[in-house]
């Protein structure tokens, strides 16, 4: 296909800009309130800046309330290229994010600051720089190679840069997808580039369910000599957790080889307490866990199974002091998403990525489900078909987070080719 040839070979002559692109994106922290920071305004206002002289056929900026951010809005913004038959043609959807996560340990960061981007070795550091800054500027630039041609695609493009990706899209596509359901339609095709393997062979068509809850143990705190006066929390979470852990993986032990790892996960990945001396006995205790759990599994019957077991602890270590009856324990949900009906292996989109990616690389695709969770399962939910794809060195979240210039470029062609195959 002559057309594909040429536009492949006009965002190859980009590079330079898109790497110019990720660096200016990079520089500015959009990071979200729940980290006590302002948002994605800022990194929104830029894009806006970016593209206005670009021939979009519309830009919309749709701005969800949220009076903790930068002034009191969270941006989202939906840019359309028209296809051959305008506003007829079918479309696609490429959804981008524009919020980052904080940078975490600065002293692990050895290369570049977090917001100062380096360009080294083909690569862009940076936080943000893979996750999405890489494939919301391989999108932008996919459908500016077809206008600096000319070129109107067989579909139309609709780009969506939104916010509050990282932080549970109640800000993002969820609120989109609540507010302004008139914006999708069922034969709409979905790509989410925000997860794939170093090959760019993976098609993500499956999510797990997701759950992370907090376990806040009471008791009383006490000087470490004398126990018998007070109740260790700390003591009763140790017991409830390994008890927890146990109960969780043998009990939703089933696995399922569409996913990576096949099993459910269950992991506790936080602990606090105010006992600040080895001889303190605390008085309270919180543990958080991290569960991604197989679709055919209900989390209603995980929390079910996390509440009877605490009941079973609390009366294990139960204790009355001046009165009251010790310990307390509760169950907080932080996060909850349940799983999507998966897209199916033949519908469209997967069938047209896997020939792209065939097309353009010669490699076959597989196809699979994950356990971190996407915005592409706001779309399954829709009945609307969704993947998720691209091509990571996966440096997400990591100290020293970088983009490879070649998977950026290389994921714009397959992008373009999507919308002209």
């Amino acid at each position: 296909m002559v057309e594909l040839e040429t536009v492949t070979k006009e965002v190859e002559g980009l590079r330079d800009e898109m790497v110019e692109t990720l660096s200016e994106l990079i520089k500015i922290p959009a990071i979200s309130p729940d980290y006590g920071h302002e948002g994605e305004y800022d990194k929104a206002q830029k894009l806006l800046e970016i593209i206005k002289d670009w021939p979009f056929d519309k830009v919309e900026v749709y701005e969800a309330p949220d009076e903790r951010a930068k002034n009191g809005v969270r941006p989202s913004i939906l840019a359309y290229y028209h296809g051959q038959e305008g506003d007829k043609s079918p479309r696609l959807w490429i959804l981008t994010h524009m919020d980052v996560v904080p940078p975490g340990d600065l002293s692990k960061w050895t290369v570049t600051e977090p917001f100062k981007p380096l360009v080294r070795d083909g690569k862009v550091y940076g936080r943000g720089s893979e996750d999405n800054g890489q494939s919301l500027v391989a999108s932008l630039y996919a459908v500016k190679a077809m206008m600096n041609l000319g070129i109107r695609p067989k579909r139309t493009v609709i780009l969506a840069f939104v916010s509050d990706e990282e932080t549970g899209s109640h800000y993002g596509v969820e609120w989109l997808v609540k507010n302004h359901p008139e914006l999708f339609r069922k034969d709409d095709l979905v790509l989410v580039p925000d997860g794939g393997n170093e090959e760019g062979t993976f098609i993500e068509v499956a999510e797990k369910s997701i759950l992370w809850f907090k376990l806040k143990v009471r008791g009383r705190q006490v000087h470490a000599s004398m126990p018998d006066k007070g109740l260790n929390a700390h003591r009763v979470a140790l017991d409830l957790a390994y008890h927890l852990d146990k109960l969780l993986h043998e009990k939703y032990g089933e696995k399922d080889e569409l996913f990576d790892p096949p099993e459910s996960t269950f992991e506790p990945t936080m602990v606090r307490n105010p006992a600040d001396s080895p001889n303190i006995a605390p008085g309270e205790h919180e543990i958080v866990f991290d569960c991604r759990v197989l679709p055919e599994y209900s989390l209603d019957d995980v929390l079910n199974d996390v509440s009877a077991l605490a009941e079973e602890v609390k009366e294990r270590h139960k204790k009355e002091l001046d009165g009251k009856v010790l310990p307390e324990v509760e169950v907080e949900i932080l996060q909850r998403g349940d799983a999507a009906p998966p897209t199916d292996p033949n519908s469209e989109i997967v069938v047209l990525l896997r020939k792209a990616l065939k097309k353009l690389r010669g490699k076959e695709a597989v196809v699979g489900g994950i356990g971190g969770g996407t915005f592409a399962a706001f779309f399954r939910r829709l009945g609307i078909p969704a993947v998720v794809w691209a091509t990571l060195d996966e440096m997400a979240h990591q100290p020293n987070e970088y983009a490879k210039i070649d998977n950026m470029v290389d994921d714009a062609k397959v992008m373009a080719a999507l919308a002209l195959l």
